[in-house]
């Protein structure tokens, strides 16, 4: 008898407690498995961003402004000054910012032909896409608003159909690529900083941009009325590359920046106050390198 009383207090204890577990439903475990009754949280994991910050190859297309023409010397390209890809310290491209100055060289390339329109930019970024860049800047558009006349400037469905399909061209062989376009620069501004230089006026008497910068002193209606609907063709163009380029998660539009910045005289070309001059380049690189680096929005 003496020997079953321990067995016996043992079983009534742990009935005791298992019926107190029954009763209050928390704070107890199973004996021997030391698992809570209470689940616990099941981490959610981080997504990967889609938009890489630190690119390590860049490809430009684009037209003139791309190829830095005028930032050098008078009627000739600069690449070297360009503001995406260009070698100059003291430009310091957006290349240059992002792959620094030992990889520059091998990788980055400037695909820009100066003249260009939208309707090239479909083969040229088909040469892009062949290099396998994991960055691709695009600034264009500004020669489809720049025209003798200003009723020869390209229709907004023709633009947009055309960067539509230089998207499908880039995402065929370089599917991965990120896409970087800027808005085109507001012509209606350049105008008005350099009309009363006459220096810029007599280089524009030469047929540069003639359907804003043609007899840069007139203020009549019409000319006023020629001036507006090239800015307001130019504003559609950079809505049109907006729209398209929110429907491609790897595409960044600059929001207007370029669009909206003020370039000043010395920031444009000392031969025909139209292009950006070294300085010019170096704010368009800023631009673009505060852009391509910003944070993804979150989702």
């Amino acid at each position: 008898m003496r020997g079953r009383r321990p067995f016996r207090t043992t079983v009534a204890a742990a009935g005791a407690v298992a019926l107190l577990c029954a009763g209050t439903l928390t704070g107890c475990e199973a004996e021997g498995t030391g698992t809570s009754a209470t689940p616990k949280p099941t981490p959610t994991p981080r997504p990967t961003p889609v938009w890489d910050r630190t690119p390590a190859s860049v490809a430009a297309v684009g037209d003139s402004i791309t190829r830095a023409y005028d930032a050098c010397a008078v009627l000739a390209d600069c690449p070297e000054a360009s503001w995406a890809t260009g070698t100059d310290i003291g430009v310091n491209s957006l290349a240059l910012r992002l792959l620094g100055p030992e990889r520059v060289a091998e990788r980055s390339w400037n695909l820009a032909r100066s003249g260009a329109r939208m309707a090239e930019l479909p083969a040229q970024m088909a040469r892009a896409g062949a290099r396998k860049p994991e960055l691709v800047t695009v600034m264009m558009g500004a020669n489809d608003a720049c025209r003798k006349r200003a009723e020869l400037m390209t229709p907004v469905a023709e633009f947009r159909a055309d960067f539509e399909a230089a998207l499908t061209s880039l995402r065929t062989s370089a599917p991965k690529a990120q896409v970087y376009v800027s808005s085109v620069p507001d012509l209606k501004r350049l105008w008005a900083r350099g009309k009363d230089s006459a220096l810029g006026r007599q280089v524009w008497k030469l047929g540069i941009c003639a359907s804003m910068l043609a007899d840069a002193q007139d203020l009549s209606p019409s000319a006023e009325k020629r001036r507006t609907a090239v800015r307001d063709r130019i504003v559609a163009y950079n809505q049109a590359l907006k729209e398209v380029c929110a429907k491609d998660r790897r595409c960044r539009y600059d929001g207007g920046a370029v669009f909206g910045f003020p370039f000043d005289g010395g920031q444009l070309s000392p031969w025909d106050w139209f292009h950006p001059s070294k300085d010019g380049q170096a704010r368009l690189a800023e631009l673009a390198h505060r852009q391509v680096t910003a944070p993804e929005p979150p989702a």
